[in-house]
């Protein structure tokens, strides 16, 4: 017995080398925390039909993530660097295995972005279950192990070979099969971005090269020379655009779904869905910016987007009063210049419960209206239908399709509560936006009204196993990218609805709405715009 236990412990006894500290380390992260790389490797490659190429790359994703770990471990302490890829293993494969979600370069801006309100939800009981298991007794157990020590000079020589060993294990593994992993490397981006933790931590170190970058050259960019309403237009326009949260399109009854979303919406005269609209982004900090952006999507970037001039600021100088409420996480920069408002909390917002609503986002307007005399741009960021806790997005009263899920933990609930209960928190915006129309049908006695609704970005909701939103842009299915995009105006606005309505079904993106704002307000500049307009002017 004593001799078993010797044996039991002699891990913990001896002295590791690094290399094998490095490589026991490795293996430990890309076994125990790679569910979700293994299960679309396996669907493309099944083990029956190609069991040499999953162990080949099997081997070649250990070598990098080794790889990974030696570059770590000249920075930092080689238990800490091996501590700090496990436990970023361990939380990102959560993520990724249970609602899909990829950690590139935007869904890293997407973390930083987010604010703690948002990220509570995503805290769960099942989340410090898979913690305890695959980052608490990981890193117990390399934590006791002990390392040799070696002089300077053999740890540089030790380190070389080493570095030199792996990538010529990589070369082995890939040269026999190239044209395989050719292949490979082309057509199945999806299955390599879910290696962890190199894809989140390449990711973030892109991005903080992307952001530095961008600081460095952090003077405002001026796009256009002037921006001018004709002196000739007698008409003051009230607009508001409500930019949405997290709204699919195909879950608006307004464009065919099955279920009635739009009770109030329907009933409105004036109104035009557009069903065809494509968001430039999957996630808020990328899509938000990027619609008020001239640039477009093609050429829009999200770190220098904010030292550009964008569409509020150009209707700022034309002489537009606007304003930005913000009942989400913020602009995102696109506010940065002109006055914001955050309702976010009770001291503001006077409808939480204890979540604060976006409807609460209307109140005060009335005299903000009556204190204007020019042509105002009211900008409403919503809440939306944030997930993963749709139930917490609406009042109960509003809880229309039933049962609903009422947990943040989606593996608890079935597909279709999850899609009741997301369904529930657009009947809420449908309300929402109703009472904003409300308001702006009281003051077109003054004003030449209208509102634009625009979706940031969609959702998943467990198709094809994947939930929630911001998958690269080229990955992401259409239930992420296909929004909504709605115009009302009243019957005194010079936008010809019967005219404008003939384009509703035609196919356009997030680049039109800069052309759009800028015609409803008939701002003349020299902006240069990457999509027309929607409207049909009279």
């Amino acid at each position: 017995m004593h001799s078993l236990l010797s044996k039991l412990h002699l891990p913990f006894q001896r002295q590791w080398p690094k290399w094998q500290f490095h490589l026991f380390a490795s293996a430990l992260i890309l076994f125990v925390n790679n569910g979700a790389f293994y299960k679309i490797l396996l669907e493309s490659y099944p083990w029956t039909d190609y069991p040499l190429f999953v162990i080949s790359v099997s081997v070649l994703a250990l070598m990098v993530t080794y790889l990974l770990l030696q570059i770590l471990a000249l920075l930092i302490p080689d238990k800490w660097a091996a501590i700090l890829l496990v436990c970023t293993a361990s939380a990102s494969s959560y993520f990724s295995s249970q609602f899909g979600i990829i950690f590139d370069q935007d869904m890293i801006r997407n973390l930083f972005a987010t604010d703690a309100r948002e990220s509570a939800d995503l805290f769960s009981a099942s989340l410090l279950i898979h913690l305890t298991i695959t980052a608490a007794i990981p890193c117990t157990i390399l934590a006791k192990l002990a390392l040799y020590k070696v002089p300077r000079i053999t740890w540089l020589k030790h380190n070389a070979v080493s570095f030199i060993t792996t990538l010529a294990v990589c070369l082995v593994t890939v040269l026999p099969q190239s044209a395989q992993f050719a292949s490979f490397f082309r057509e199945h981006k999806a299955i390599r971005y879910q290696l962890t933790p190199v894809t989140p931590l390449v990711s973030l170190f892109k991005y903080a090269g992307k952001v530095a970058s961008a600081n460095a050259h952090e003077s405002f960019q001026t796009l256009v020379s002037y921006a001018d309403i004709p002196e000739e237009d007698p008409n003051r326009e009230l607009i508001i655009v409500v930019v949405g949260e997290t709204a699919r399109a195909d879950h608006f009854s307004l464009n065919g779904y099955s279920r009635n979303t739009n009770p109030h919406l329907s009933q409105e005269d004036n109104l035009i869905s557009f069903t065809h609209i494509e968001a430039c982004g999957t996630s808020t900090a990328i899509s938000v910016p990027c619609l008020f952006a001239l640039s477009g999507e093609d050429k829009f970037d999200a770190d220098t987007s904010k030292y550009q001039q964008n569409i509020l600021d150009i209707a700022a100088e034309a002489g537009v009063r606007v304003l930005w409420r913000d009942n989400n996480s913020d602009s995102k920069g696109v506010a940065t210049r002109v006055p914001y408002e955050d309702f976010r909390s009770p001291e503001v917002n006077p409808l939480c419960d204890p979540e604060c609503r976006d409807i609460g986002m209307l109140s005060g307007l009335q005299e903000y209206i009556n204190a204007s005399h020019q042509d105002t741009l009211i900008i409403l960021h919503q809440m939306g239908s944030h997930g993963p806790a749709y139930a917490k997005r609406y009042p109960k009263e509003f809880e229309t399709f039933t049962p609903a899920c009422q947990s943040a933990e989606l593996n608890q609930c079935s597909q279709q509560e999850i899609i009741n209960a997301y369904d529930n928190s657009l009947v809420y915006t449908d309300y929402f936006l109703s009472q904003t129309i409300a308001l702006l049908r009281s003051n077109s006695d003054k004003f030449q009204t209208s509102m634009f609704y625009v979706g940031d970005h969609g959702e998943s909701l467990g198709e094809n196993g994947v939930y929630l939103h911001g998958m690269p842009r080229f990955l992401a299915p259409e239930a992420q990218t296909h929004v909504p995009f709605i115009v009302w105006t009243d019957k005194g606005s010079d936008i010809d609805i019967a005219g404008t309505k003939l384009r509703h079904d035609k196919a356009s993106s997030h680049d039109a709405f800069a052309a759009t704002l800028l015609e409803s307000f008939e701002i003349e500049s020299d902006a240069v715009l990457k999509a027309p307009s929607l409207l049909v002017r009279k």
